[in-house]
């Protein structure tokens, strides 16, 4: 089981803008190191402010590639998509200049379909990520890691060589696209942002289930990742 690094804040707010600092730095170091830097970040309700504060941050925005962590098989116009909530909240003033790769590129006609597709646009990628942005939903799923997904083992199976899968699930309204656990564990900073007493709660109960045990998806990532995960936290 991998370690936790947990940092804890006071609020969201102070959480926000500690955790675009992390995340800016590791971008920061990226263009150095290689003249360019990438990031993938995830969507719902919880990245909001950070996403925000990461925005507002100097760096050389011209220089760095967002793409996302998962994405629904819906349009880029319709209201639950990542992609237009990353648009929306970081692609904002200077951080225009990023370029954005989406999971979901042409809305495809089936999440088989889009997964295809999407493997080929993160296959262009420069691997591995210079950052990457988890969260958890109470159900413990991360990224589109669903309890009872269609393609659960595929997407955590740390010996497939897939990029994306798609994933239906009861628990998500409609199919996604995911990056696999592989393409996750395979960045050189990885962030875990969840808010609340009852994440926290799931997160240490997943920590603890037995290999094998579905109940709680993000298990997957804290038992086979190669580095401490930093875990940002607010009550």
């Amino acid at each position: 089981m991998s370690a936790l690094e947990f940092h804890r804040f006071a609020d969201g707010l102070q959480l926000a803008d500690a955790l675009a600092c992390a995340v800016a730095a590791d971008l920061a170091r990226g263009t150095a190191a290689r003249g360019h830097a990438l990031l993938a970040v995830s969507g719902g309700r919880t990245p909001q402010r950070f996403l925000q504060a990461l925005s507002q941050q100097k760096l050389d925005w011209a220089k760095i590639v967002v793409t996302l962590v998962d994405e629904r098989c819906v349009a880029a116009s319709d209201a639950r998509s990542n992609e237009a909530f990353v648009r929306a909240n970081l692609l904002q003033g200077a951080a225009q200049a990023a370029r954005f790769v989406p999971l979901n590129p042409d809305s495809a006609a089936t999440p088989e379909i889009g997964a295809y597709a999407a493997n080929a646009q993160v296959a262009m990628l420069d691997l591995p990520f210079d950052a990457l942005v988890l969260g958890m939903g109470e159900d413990g799923h991360t990224a589109s890691f669903f309890p009872g997904g269609d393609n659960l083992d595929k997407a955590t199976d740390t010996e497939t060589d897939a990029l994306v899968v798609s994933m239906r699930a009861s628990g998500a309204e409609v199919p996604r696209l995911t990056l696999t656990l592989p393409t996750i564990l395979d960045s050189r900073a990885l962030y875990l942002h969840i808010e609340g007493d009852r994440k926290r709660e799931v997160l240490e109960a997943a920590r603890y289930v037995a290999p094998g045990n579905r109940s709680y998806p993000i298990s997957a990532v804290l038992r086979n990742a190669r580095a401490p995960i930093d875990v940002y936290w607010c009550p």
